[in-house]
Order: C-alpha cells, then sequence, then structure tokens
C-alpha cells in the first residue's frame, strides 16, 4: 500500500512500526509473566493460553507492516495440511536475518507459536530477552568438547537442559524451530567448511537429536522448510524496506519414526542419525538447485 514511498523512507517507518508494536506487546506479555509465577499448573496453562494470543497477535501486526512497506510474491508449497492442534519440529536452511520473519509470516496461525532455542547471553537483549523468557522460548547454555574435557561432569547437561526446556511444552501444541545449519550461509563460511553442499552449510545433528530425544514422544511432525530467494540472499534491511520482491518456500511433513529417537552418546545411533540428517540436506540441497535453475529460467 505505501511501496510508493523511497526504500529508506518505507525501511524507517517499517523498522519504527516493528518497534513500537514490540514495546506495545512488551507491557501485557510482562504483567501476564508475572501472574504466571503461582505454580498452579491450570492456572498457569491458561496464563500460557494468553501468552501464545499475545505472541500471535504480536506477528500478526509485524506481518501487516511487512504487507504495508513491501510487494513480495511469495510461492509457497506444501502448507495446505497443517494445524495449529499439533505438535511440530521445524527444520529450515538459514542464509539472512529474514528468515525468522519469512518463518513468522508464513507459520503464523496456521501452526502453533513457534519457539526457538536461544544462546543464554540473548536473555539480556533488551526487552526481547525477557519477552522470549516469559514466552517460554528454551534458552541454552552448550558446552564445548575443551570445556568438557577440563570438566567431565558436565557431559550431558545440554540434553538435561534441552529435556526441562522442552517440558514446558507437554500440554498444549507448540513449534519448535531449529536452524541445522546453526549460523547462515555465507560465502566465506561456505568455503571455510568446504561444505559437500552446492547451497547450504553442513547441518549440526546434535540439536536436532537433542530436541526429539527430550520431545519425541510429544512431537507428531517434523517440517522441513527450505527457504529460496530467487533475487539475491537479502539483508534484514532488504526486507522490511521492500528490496525483496520474491520468496519461495517449500514445505515437507515428515513422520518422526522409532529410528530417529535414541541416546545421541551412542555411537551406533548417532552415526544414523547423522546419516539421516545428511540425507535431509541432500534433499534441500537439490531443491535449493532446482529452484534456483526455474528462476534463471524465468
Amino acid at each position: 500500500m505505501l511501496y510508493f514511498l523511497p526504500k529508506p523512507v518505507r525501511g524507517v517507518l517499517a523498522l519504527l512500526f516493528y518497534t513500537v508494536n514490540t514495546l506495545f506487546w512488551f507491557v501485557p506479555v510482562m504483567m501476564l509473566a508475572v501472574l504466571k509465577l503461582p505454580p498452579v499448573k491450570p492456572w498457569q496453562g491458561f496464563i500460557n493460553r494468553l501468552l501464545d494470543g499475545c505472541a500471535v497477535a504480536w506477528i500478526s501486526i509485524n506481518n501487516f507492516t511487512t504487507w504495508l512497506f513491501t510487494r513480495i510474491q511469495w510461492q509457497v508449497s506444501g502448507v495446505e495440511r497443517l494445524t495449529r492442534k499439533e505438535w511440530y519440529l521445524l527444520l529450515a536452511n538459514h542464509q539472512s536475518w529474514a528468515d525468522i520473519l519469512v518463518l513468522q509470516n508464513l507459520f503464523n496461525r496456521r501452526i502453533p507459536f513457534i519457539k526457538f532455542f536461544l544462546k543464554k547471553e540473548l536473555l539480556y537483549v533488551p526487552f526481547l530477552g525477557l519477552a522470549w523468557w516469559a514466552l517460554d522460548f528454551p534458552f541454552m547454555k552448550r558446552y564445548s568438547k575443551a570445556i568438557l574435557q577440563k570438566k567431565p561432569h558436565l557431559q550431558g547437561k545440554d540434553i538435561e537442559t534441552t529435556r526441562k526446556a522442552c517440558a514446558k511444552f507437554r500440554f498444549k501444541p507448540v513449534t519448535v524451530m531449529n536452524f541445522v545449519e546453526g549460523t547462515r550461509l555465507t560465502p566465506e563460511k561456505h568455503q571455510q567448511q568446504a561444505s559437500p553442499y552446492q547451497h547450504l552449510l553442513m547441518p549440526k545433528a546434535g540439536g536436532v537429536a537433542f530436541v526429539l530425544g527430550a520431545m519425541g514422544q510429544q512431537l507428531q511432525h517434523i517440517l522441513d522448510v527450505t527457504i529460496h530467494y530467487p533475487e539475491r540472499i537479502p539483508s534484514f534491511w532488504d526486507y522490511i524496506s521492500g528490496g525483496v520482491h520474491a520468496i519461495q518456500v517449500r514445505v515437507r511433513v515428515l513422520p518422526i519414526t522409532q529410528e530417529l529417537l535414541g541416546d545421541y552418546q551412542d555411537p551406533a545411533f548417532r552415526a544414523s542419525f547423522q546419516q539421516w540428517v545428511n540425507a535431509l540436506w541432500q534433499h534441500k540441497d537439490q531443491q535449493l538447485a532446482e529452484m534456483k535453475s526455474r528462476a534463471e529460467r524465468a
């Protein structure tokens, strides 16, 4: 609607709208978080539903802002049978800070509110950190191999933390999201890894295995999401200011079989699970190659 404005103006206004919207919803979210403190499960469940309602409204207004200042042609497949009444594990490739806005735009009100694992340090991000905490986003503290060698008693603490974080999701549908590559794709990172995939970084299977190990009995489906930007990989600024004109997304709904549930510390299961993730990523790489080829021919 306001696409006629110059790109810098659109970007500044969109950023202002996103900021004001975030600050507006921060107040009721924090008030509800305080009301949720009494350890009475029915009461906490009621407050959690109100919190998720606030989060969905927050994302809906952000999506309206995107519609207001951009003109994006969406090409989406595979979302026809999704529902807000089931539990999902969402796995996606990661290319840009805009990816989260893309996923929220696409899946808001189609599936349960998306929650993703955050580094514990992000708890201290102004406003957003507390909002994520209030909305039960799981915060993780991962230990490097060097630390585990020095302090072996910390072995397994990460999966224990994952289980505790995911325990809150047992009683109402939720979507847990994981960027399997662990970081955004750049040519430099792709070269440093010597990635065997043409359009992807190497996947990190451990995080996915930990979530399935902690929530395997609650999760019902895996959403394999492939995001492609036909023009170029955009920055966050490109996305909010109208510099992105087309986005392609393919979604596959995959079953969670018993073969995917196990102890990632077991060498045999780890090898099998890594093989499954590698095959998933190989398929995604082929999808991206096909999408890119079609876009170039168009």
